[in-house]
């Protein structure tokens, strides 16, 4: 996901997104301890966009 996009989300919508994305993305490092991923890199890019959700969201909050 890109900033530009995650910049238009309400605060509303990003916590709930950042809740789904986190979900799955404790669902593939469990399926990935499992049985390996066909693409691991999938892990460090949701990883990534978390990181960049939680920092908009933390930006927001601190504007109002």
């Amino acid at each position: 996901m890109k900033i530009a996009e995650i910049n238009k989300m309400s605060a509303a919508d990003l916590a709930e997104r950042i809740q789904t994305e986190v979900a799955s993305y404790n669902q593939m490092k469990l399926n990935h301890a499992v049985a390996p991923l066909e693409n691991n890199s999938l892990i460090k890019a949701t990883r990534r966009n978390i990181a960049r959700m939680k920092t908009v969201l933390r930006q927001k909050e601190l504007n109002k």
